[in-house]
């Protein structure tokens, strides 16, 4: 036994348990006294704290009862925890402080301001944003009467020693702010993006369109302008862990805003004179390609110049050059395709990572702010805080950390999106939907996490399913972000080794679950690389294969009531050894079989049966003793008016 001492988290649950009223208290005081006998020992399983946000808004945030992991099975829909498979490694989640941000929060009385940075920056008060995105010069979204660089001459004029380099506008309003969240978040990482060159750099001498005149010449002009700012950044104490040479370069047609052209073949010259100059002036600073959306928006195709390519596959092609040595990897934007494209550029370029760096929140003229908030934080949740991450992506940035009550100020571009909080005319800030989606990863997702598997259910495209993402943070605890798509409550079990919880999550809404570091939560099994196995079946609706892709989204299906002698079998391709069989029926409730039974095969002919038994629910894992095979057939041997669905078949030893 060992002497209980309650965490601050669940200490802090409780008393804002009491503070509300909620009827919850009861039942947090129940478990509290259930945990410890009269000598205060701990005779309990392991907690999980949790936090959810509704689209009612009447959790925001907000913490509930904690739960108890046990040792009862769940027949609902089971979240697996595999904290042994791993992913990427999590720099930060978090917005923009824009020159826009940055003007209406300068504006807002001292206290206000200063409570306001707390509720964004603050790992304990706050939500802890960890990774902010800063523009390099104007982008749409400034408080100035015109947009600018740091390098601004008059027309026809030129600058090539850079004599006029400044960043006197950012000292003013910018910097002191950024400085004030690094003390908030010493952790806190940037990413700076450039979204023009100065003007005397570009073809038609503007910010607004244009490329990048060609040329080495003006490549390394351009190169020392990024260099000369990351210098003077770090001067004024804001080191810039990360840069991007320019904001969506295929964007060739910006809306009254900065906006360069940039071709692969210029950013790849102009990279690859920025590389050794960042290794002599900053080698700490990361240079990341492309900036741009999952897939080329078919405007930006149809404003490709005659007769040039319009490079639909930049960020492979750009990794694909001599550049690639100086490129970290590569940031995306969420306004066109889809997350699944940072998957397949990590298939491509293992060894280069993927960060998030842009998406807003919009709304339409007439959208109630009810609908404008319960909208945000479904996509959000689903797209950007749960796909984004289970997609490779080390970061997940916003647009704009904070905006006024029209949505601004800003000089061409959205007139429609939305911050992480907005200021009113009253000195007021309210919170917004994205500042809950973020802060659902930023508060309890430390930098230096580790995504680690996890079985999700929903898609980003809407299955009406529980979706997750789950991470390992440096100090060994676990946090479980899940969304439920449904507009009506679904129960779901999650599960960790040997012990498991269930959870009701009301429709749409947001829930983070923590829990430490615990012995009692390992069952002494590893998984089985089981990837590149194929699967057939007797009958189905859809492909045998989606049974064996590790995704839980997706199934194989009888396409009929259950009757006994329907199989699946699997080609594991070569002999493995294992202990357990995890045969997951995933979220569509019901579709288990009743009744079933295992066999195995090392040549595939000749068939030895495993076991054989009543399904109970979603998740059955079928214990044997240490068995060697290569195939593997599993068949229905009941009768059910549901059909049957495998989402996932695991292995384990």
């Amino acid at each position: 036994m060992k002497i209980r001492t309650l965490s601050v988290v669940s200490v802090a649950a409780v008393l804002a348990l009491v503070a509300t009223g909620s009827p919850a208290i009861a039942s947090v005081q129940g478990t509290i006294a259930s945990q410890q006998g009269a000598s205060g020992q701990d005779v309990s399983a392991p907690q999980a704290s949790v936090w959810l946000t509704t689209l009612d808004r009447q959790n925001m945030l907000t913490p509930q009862a904690p739960v108890s992991f046990g040792d009862a099975a769940s027949s609902a829909p089971t979240i697996v925890i595999d904290p042994e498979t791993t992913y990427q490694t999590m720099d930060g989640f978090g917005a923009s402080i824009t020159d826009s941000s940055a003007a209406v929060l300068s504006a807002l009385p001292t206290a206000q301001r200063d409570e306001t940075m707390r509720s964004l920056f603050d790992p304990t008060e706050g939500i802890g944003v960890s990774f902010l995105r800063q523009p390099i010069g104007s982008s749409d979204f400034t408080a100035a009467p015109e947009h600018y660089t740091f390098d601004d001459v008059a027309p026809g004029k030129t600058d090539f020693l850079l004599r006029h380099f400044s960043i006197d506008h950012d000292k003013k309003q910018v910097i002191p702010l950024l400085l004030q969240a690094k003390k908030l978040n010493p952790a806190l990482k940037i990413v700076a993006t450039p979204w023009s060159p100065p003007a005397w750099m570009k073809t038609g001498d503007s910010l607004v369109g244009g490329r990048l005149k060609s040329g080495v010449l003006y490549s390394a002009l351009y190169a020392a302008y990024l260099t000369r700012f990351v210098a003077a950044y770090r001067a004024a104490g804001v080191p810039i862990d990360y840069i991007t040479v320019q904001n969506e370069p295929q964007n060739r047609t910006p809306k009254g805003y900065p906006g360069t052209d940039l071709p692969v073949a210029q950013e790849a010259q102009v990279i690859s004179i920025l590389g050794p100059l960042l290794k002599l002036a900053s080698p700490k600073t990361k240079i990341l390609g492309y900036d741009h959306n999952w897939a080329t928006h078919p405007d930006d195709i149809a404003n490709t110049p005659p007769g040039q390519n319009p490079e639909t596959d930049y960020p492979s092609k750009l990794l694909a050059t001599s550049a690639a040595k100086w490129i970290a990897g590569t940031a995306f934007h969420c306004y066109y395709g889809d997350p699944s494209a940072q998957t397949t550029l990590h298939d491509q370029y293992p060894d280069k990572g993927i960060w998030f760096t842009e998406c807003s929140g919009s709304h339409g003229p007439t959208d109630a702010p009810a609908q404008v908030f319960s909208d945000t934080l479904k996509w959000h949740a689903r797209t950007i805080a749960i796909g984004v991450t289970r997609n490779w992506a080390k970061s997940t940035a916003n647009w704009n950390i904070a905006l006024d009550e029209n949505g601004g100020p800003h000089l061409g571009g959205c007139d429609t999106c939305t911050g992480l909080v907005t200021t009113h005319a009253d000195g007021t800030v309210s919170k917004d939907a994205e500042y809950f989606t973020i802060g659902h990863l930023s508060k309890f997702v430390k930098p230096g996490a580790v995504r680690i598997a996890s079985t999700s259910f929903g898609t980003t495209g809407w299955n009406g399913q529980i979706m997750d993402v789950a991470f390992r943070n440096p100090d060994g605890s676990t946090a479980l972000v899940v969304h439920n798509e449904n507009d009506d409550p679904r129960t779901f079990a999650v599960s960790e080794g040997a012990k498991t919880f269930e959870y009701t999550l009301p429709g749409g809404s947001l829930a983070t679950f923590t829990w430490p570091a615990s012995a009692a939560l390992s069952d002494g099994l590893t998984p089985v690389d089981i990837s590149g196995a194929t699967a057939t079946a007797t009958s189905a609706t859809t492909d045998a294969a989606l049974a064996v892709d590790a995704d839980a989204s997706t199934r194989w299906s009888s396409g009929q009531a259950q009757t006994p002698g329907q199989n699946l079998t699997v080609d594991l391709g070569s002999a493995k050894t294992f202990t357990r069989v995890a045969i997951d029926s995933g979220g569509n409730e019901g579709d288990y079989a009743r009744s079933w039974q295992l066999e195995t095969s090392i040549d595939g002919v000749t068939w030895i049966a495993a076991a054989s038994g009543a399904g109970t629910g979603q998740l059955t894992n079928v214990d044997l003793p240490a068995t060697t095979a290569r195939y593997l057939r599993i068949s229905s041997a009941g009768t059910a008016g549901n059909w049957w669905s495998i989402s996932d078949i695991r292995l384990y030893v």
